[in-house]
């Protein structure tokens, strides 16, 4: 990175802390009373095996996009959700964190390889079974009280942690440069500078977190949702849509698809909004897809 880059990065980045902070509200008082395992305020962190965890408070917000938001689509309408608190990913599973608990990974590293490097070529359901073989694990060592688990996010929990509070397209603001995350920097959002263009993914971490200490939730891969999707989002409480096979939106080939949350490396700057939904057929993998858990109560 030359000289002038790396100041013009650190402006953004100062610029995008101010705009979070400016546009975060303030989080309910956490979890069920007496749960030693929650934290105790937005952005809490906690280590569970070698992978770092936020702490998300309950709380209620508004998800989707308004109608004046540049790249909003058809499907990303507002609906208010509130959720009780949950554990995040500090970022998308490393490459490294799968194969502490899976063994080999599960695909060609295409995009890059590397310790750092989030996890991707995984498909759905080998990303559910990765959070179902943590379970078990951290059960087994008392590492996660019996009323918790590992698991996928819904979308309602994903945007929750994306925002961290804030209301903007993103969580950093309304616009979004390649200095701020990795994705494809000559179509930055909404009139931000033009940044670099990596063309693979990058270190977990690489780029500046949000207003909750959580990194990577607009670019580098895609996160796995659990919920079957939907047209549209019902919002609610705890609104989980992982079940709901039988009412999902049909792909033109009748198939059905899962979620998938937060644009990735070789996106533009508009699919990498906090608003922004998008589906992938489960047993599908691709190198720009990756994972990130939840730990959350049953």
């Amino acid at each position: 990175m030359t000289s002038a880059n790396a100041i013009s990065r650190r402006r953004l980045i100062s610029l995008a802390s101010a705009a979070a902070a400016a546009s975060c509200v303030e989080p309910q008082a956490s979890g069920a009373a007496g749960d030693p395992f929650d934290g105790k305020r937005a952005g809490d962190r906690r280590q569970i095996s070698n992978i770092p965890l936020r702490w998300c408070p309950p709380g209620s917000f508004r998800m989707g996009a308004p109608l004046t938001e540049p790249g909003r689509r058809n499907d990303d309408v507002q609906v208010d959700a509130t959720l009780t608190g949950f554990w995040i990913g500090e970022s998308s599973l490393t490459q490294a964190q799968w194969r502490s608990i899976a063994g080999a990974l599960p695909g060609e590293l295409s995009a890059g390889a590397g310790d750092a490097l989030p996890v991707y070529n995984v498909n759905h359901p080998q990303a559910a079974k990765f959070c179902e073989d943590l379970t078990a694990r951290l059960h087994a060592s008392n590492s996660i009280p019996s009323g918790w688990a590992s698991r996928l996010p819904t979308e309602a929990q994903w945007e929750y942690a994306c925002r961290a509070g804030t209301t903007t397209a993103t969580s950093f603001g309304d616009t979004l440069s390649s200095l701020q995350a990795n994705f494809r920097g000559d179509h930055p959002y909404n009139n931000a500078p033009i940044g670099p263009v990596l063309g693979k993914v990058s270190p977990v971490g690489s780029y500046p977190a949000n207003a909750w200490g959580i990194v990577d939730m607009h670019g580098n891969v895609f996160d796995w949702c659990r919920d079957w999707y939907h047209t549209r989002y019902p919002g609610g409480v705890d609104p989980d849509l992982s079940q709901a096979q039988a009412t999902a939106q049909r792909n033109g080939d009748g198939s059905i698809s899962r979620s998938r949350r937060g644009g990735c490396w070789s996106d533009e700057g508009w699919a990498c909004r906090s608003g922004f939904r998008l589906k992938y057929e489960p047993e599908r993998a691709a190198d720009h897809i990756g994972m990130r858990i939840v730990v959350s109560r049953l």
